[in-house]
């Protein structure tokens, strides 16, 4: 754990690249290959399930530490941050024990999950003894599974590629599927991550490809997109799909699905097993699974609700039904085909598809889009959310398929259609993280039941809320419907939580509740029914797009507003308060 912690700090002190690169470097040419293992994983992303309830860690700090419950929150409320305040109030202790991270993840910390709650409190007080201030704050967010650093995975792969004399995207394929909250790293592992070419992984394994991301193509006039793609005859426009991004491997017999955040999903979609059982083995396709219903796309909610089951009735797959539609061939008879240019792949895919057996499954091809003009591609573009898809994709005919979101191997962009938006007003506000911290930067935000008549019964309710009043169950109401944290630049965060601080009418462990006095524009890709949420709708990545100085709170957006942005009718909302 002591090598690991120095190598923690080493990465938080610095914003180089270079210099996180080099600590990395260093760590795994220092660390034996039982704690490489698990620092891969948790430094690429890898989070398992939460071990301990965080009541639990808070109520046994305060113990140890000797503090009221008060004075915790106090400091926890300065800090921002759970464990670095557990970190700084505990009592000192000796130098760090020289136990490894393999062995603390292994012999200690995965046998924690499950025991009795006496045990588990007796167990990590003297765990805190043992650790310095950094060893504590990394080991209370395993066991939390809050493990957050500032690397990204590419710098992983690049610090091991560096280390083991590989090529980076080598590295980058070995790792797809490390992460899986399936996987469990181990000596092995790592060291196939490392091997030298050709000794890795079996060729008949269900190992995906890491995925080709694409750029955001800002909003442009039609002569613009002219002068800096070039003709649309150089791309290959396809309609954006809003699913879950795949890829569908076949080999020795099996077939294996996996996410675009390189989680193995298989169990979850037996049509696409089903559909993917016809293909020839040597076989995987990149592209997107969504419900399908009545011939035309689902919204995303549907099959959002079908992934959090924890069992596949029938009731659920017939309420929604998925299928794969495919728009990239990977790998053909076993042939790595990603060096091949865009074009071409996608004739063989083309060619796939036609082959009788494949036909047979059922196998969907994303349409492609041809327009002579930008011009008449952005007039079929506006008919985006009436087909129920998100916009374009272009993809240079020339583009190999590179690893993440790089140019370096061709282009892909993605030209979606302006976010929907309301007015909305800020109610709660909590803390953020890792360098954000200290601030207050994830709202939630509220919208009107109705409209009111007037400025003065907007004054009304706000000033009924500042002191503590219960909403009337027939009155004008601020009715709580989404949160964002992103959207803000650093500065506008910091005046934002300025204000929060002022305003500030109650605390609930790390939320406040505030005084309503800020309204912000909020953009979102999509909004649906939802009966698990207070308003009754549920909106797809929200984020604040301004901050509405201009506008005074009682013309912020209501209920009905959603409800057009639905497509419905207005409807009267249920009794309901935002507080």
């Amino acid at each position: 754990m002591k090598r690991f912690a120095a190598l923690f700090n080493a990465l938080d002190a610095s914003t180089a690249t270079s210099a996180k690169v080099e600590a990395l470097q260093r760590y795994f040419a220092e660390a034996p290959a039982r704690d490489a293992a698990w620092a891969v994983y948790f430094l690429a992303g890898g989070r398992p399930r939460q071990l301990v309830p965080t009541a639990t860690l808070v109520t046994l700090a305060q113990a140890v530490a000797g503090i009221p419950a008060w004075l915790f929150d106090e400091c926890y409320q300065a800090v921002g941050d759970l464990a670095e305040t557990i970190a700084h109030v505990l009592p000192g202790a000796p130098e760090s024990a020289p136990l490894g991270l393999g062995a603390w993840v292994e012999d200690r910390l995965l046998p924690l999950r499950g025991a009795p709650p006496e045990l588990q409190a007796e167990r990590i007080a003297a765990w805190w003894q043992e650790l310095d201030a950094t060893g504590r704050f990394l080991l209370t967010k395993l066991i939390g599974g809050g493990f957050r650093v500032g690397v990204s995975k590419l710098l992983v792969q690049r610090a091991l590629a560096a280390h083991a004399g590989l090529d980076a995207k080598l590295v980058a394929q070995r790792m797809m599927g490390y992460t899986d909250k399936t996987a469990r790293p181990d000596e092995a592992a790592y060291l196939a991550l490392i091997a030298p070419p050709g000794q890795a992984a079996a060729a008949d394994s269900g190992q995906p490809y890491p995925f080709f991301l694409a750029h955001a193509l800002e909003e442009a006039p039609a002569e613009q997109l002219e002068a800096r793609l070039g003709p649309p005859a150089d791309w290959l426009v396809e309609w954006k799909y809003d699913g879950i991004r795949a890829q569908v491997v076949r080999r020795a017999g099996q077939v294996w699905v996996w996410s675009r955040g390189e989680e193995l999903v298989t169990e979850r979609f037996p049509e696409v097993v089903a559909l993917a059982g016809r293909w020839p083995d040597g076989t995987v396709v990149d592209g997107e699974i969504v419900v399908w219903k009545d011939g035309a796309p689902a919204p995303f909610n549907l099959l959002q609700q079908r992934i959090g089951r924890k069992t596949l009735t029938r009731q659920v797959l017939a309420q929604a039904p998925v299928t794969f539609i495919a728009y990239d061939l990977l790998e053909w008879q076993g042939q790595d085909l990603r060096g091949e240019p865009q074009a071409e792949r996608r004739a063989a895919l083309e060619a796939l598809a036609a082959d009788a057996q494949v036909a047979a499954s059922g196998l969907v091809l994303s349409p492609r889009v041809d327009a002579p003009s930008w011009a008449e591609l952005a007039a079929l573009r506006e008919e985006s959310r009436a087909r129920g898809v998100e916009g374009f994709m272009l993809k240079h005919a020339r583009a190999r398929y590179g690893t993440g979101r790089t140019k370096a191997e061709g282009t892909w962009w993605k030209w979606k259609i302006a976010p929907l938006s309301v007015d909305a007003v800020l109610i709660y506000a909590q803390a953020g993280h890792g360098r954000r911290a200290s601030v207050y930067t994830d709202y939630t935000f509220a919208v009107w039941n109705r409209a009111p008549r007037d400025a003065a019964e907007a004054a009304a309710v706000v000033e009924a809320i500042a002191r503590r009043d219960p909403p009337a169950a027939d009155g004008l109401q601020l009715v709580a419907f989404a949160k964002a944290y992103s959207g803000l630049t650093d500065e506008e965060f910091r005046e934002v939580d300025r204000v929060i601080r002022a305003t500030t009418l109650e605390k609930f462990g790390p939320v406040r509740s505030v005084k309503p006095t800020l309204m912000f524009e909020l953009g979102f890709e999509g909004i649906n029914r939802s009966p698990r949420h207070k308003s009754g709708i549920a909106v797809r990545f929200p984020r604040m797009l301004r901050i509405r100085h201009d506008k005074p709170l009682h013309e912020a957006d209501t209920l009905q507003t959603l409800q057009a942005l639905l497509g419905e009718p207005p409807a009267p909302h249920p009794a309901g308060a935002s507080r």
